[in-house]
């Protein structure tokens, strides 16, 4: 009898209990997931727009609201155990869970390449080995740890992350110590200021695209509190972190990139290592996370879908790297309204219980949550104040005003039928 094939990453169904992980694998799963280089260049932004003291209470701000959101959505996988792309069938039904997965997906395998030429490109320069060829054996590693799922991404991070720490912690202090100590750092005044709500948008917008896909990895928890614990964890640590190491690279050296600062340094080897580390521990997981949304709309294993995004990702990896870095920004604003439903659907609308995925009838699109969506990616690009903000709170705003009404209608509608039943 033929045994049948075992999908370890649960890419179409929950993850079951006794498949879950504990407090420490999660937290250096989640910890790698904010080793983003975007957040140090986001953190060079803000240091030189900020002096030391207005930096610290920005920075914690900000990942405390990622935190919050991030939490929230973590804390609906860990019940669920269901990724992103499977809860966004109960809130935008599963042909409306479709577009979502698509920009997510594309979004995600965008940014993969971006990584992987973000990498190839400086060490080019160092090294003097063909760009071609370190896209390739680069993409080609990420896609591996990407294919044999949670363990790897598991093992890489917990090789990465104290890699990081440690050999940025020390560059991070050498560049301390070249500007006269931490005393000098703190006397720190910025050239041109950055308002608060400026200063806002570029932290919390730095990661919140990203953020978004929470629930692909804390699936995985154990319980809500792994899931939350960790994933609070590593925003307040692992992404402030990589804000300081932006924020102190750009002040004393003027590059935000900690392996920029190290090639400065002359740490050839180890700027290498820190960068390498860095972009893999994100990238594994933006082709992971998309492979995920893809087999939701074709019902195709993620391990067959990682291959084909991770090729695809790598071949265009220059082309991205050159021309649509901005155009995925801007995509990118466009995605945490979704987050923004699923929390609203879950705690507000359906008041924190989800029928069993296996045993649920889905709509085929709830108009209501792409409503909602729209609006609230308009309110991010049009209304002022901090636009990821406006993002999350107007598009869960209308999707539970919207939800309300058409139960008030469904509800009324309902009566009616039954008072004409009666009369007759």
């Amino acid at each position: 009898m033929e045994q049948k094939k075992i999908d370890h990453d649960f890419s179409l169904r929950a993850v079951p209990l006794s498949n879950r992980n504990g407090f420490w694998r999660m937290l250096m799963v989640m910890l790698g997931f904010t080793f983003f280089s975007a957040s140090m260049i986001a953190g060079g932004a803000l240091g030189l727009g900020l002096s030391m003291t207005q930096f610290i209470w920005i920075v914690l701000a900000g990942n405390l609201i990622l935190g919050l959101y991030t939490g929230a959505l973590a804390y609906i996988s860990a019940k669920t155990g269901l990724s992103t792309h499977l809860l966004t069938r109960y809130a935008f039904g599963e042909k409306g869970s479709y577009v979502s997965s698509f920009l997510l997906s594309a979004t995600q395998i965008g940014w993969f390449g971006v990584g992987v030429a973000m990498f190839a490109v400086p060490v080019q320069k160092v090294t003097g080995i063909d760009t071609s060829v370190l896209i390739i054996l680069f993409g080609l590693l990420m896609t591996a740890t990407a294919f044999f799922g949670m363990k790897a991404l598991t093992i890489l991070s917990f090789i990465a992350v104290p890699a990081i720490i440690v050999l940025g912690g020390y560059s991070a202090f050498g560049a301390v110590n070249d500007i006269g100590g931490v005393d000098a750092l703190m006397q720190h005044k910025p050239t041109e200021a950055l308002g608060v709500a400026a200063a806002l948008t570029i932290g919390v917008g730095s990661f919140i695209s990203g953020g978004t896909l929470t629930p692909d990895f804390t699936r995985f928890a154990k319980s809500p509190k792994v899931g939350v614990s960790t994933t609070v964890i590593a925003f307040l640590i692992g992404n402030s972190l990589m804000f300081a190491f932006g924020a102190i690279g750009a002040i004393v050296t003027g590059q935000s990139d900690i392996a920029e600062v190290m090639f400065m340094q002359g740490l050839i080897i180890p700027a290498i290592i820190v960068l390498g580390l860095n972009i893999w521990t994100t990238n594994d997981n933006a082709v992971y996370a998309a492979s995920l949304g893809i087999s939701n709309i074709t019902k195709i294993k993620k391990n067959k879908v990682v291959i084909v995004n991770g090729i695809i990702g790598t071949i265009l990896a220059m082309w991205l790297y050159n021309n649509f870095t901005g155009f995925l920004t801007t995509l990118g604003s466009v995605l945490p309204p979704i987050g923004a439903i699923l929390i609203a659907d879950y705690f507000i609308v359906r008041r924190g219980k989800y029928p069993a995925f296996e045993t649920m009838t889905f709509k085929a699109v709830n108009w209501n949550a792409m409503a909602a969506w729209v609006i609230g990616a308009g309110a991010a690009k049009f209304l002022p104040g901090i636009p990821p903000l406006n993002g999350l709170i107007g598009a869960a705003a209308v999707y539970v005003v919207l939800s309300v009404i058409a139960a008030k209608s469904a509800e009324a509608k309902l009566n009616l039928n039954m008072e004409k039943v009666t009369e007759s």
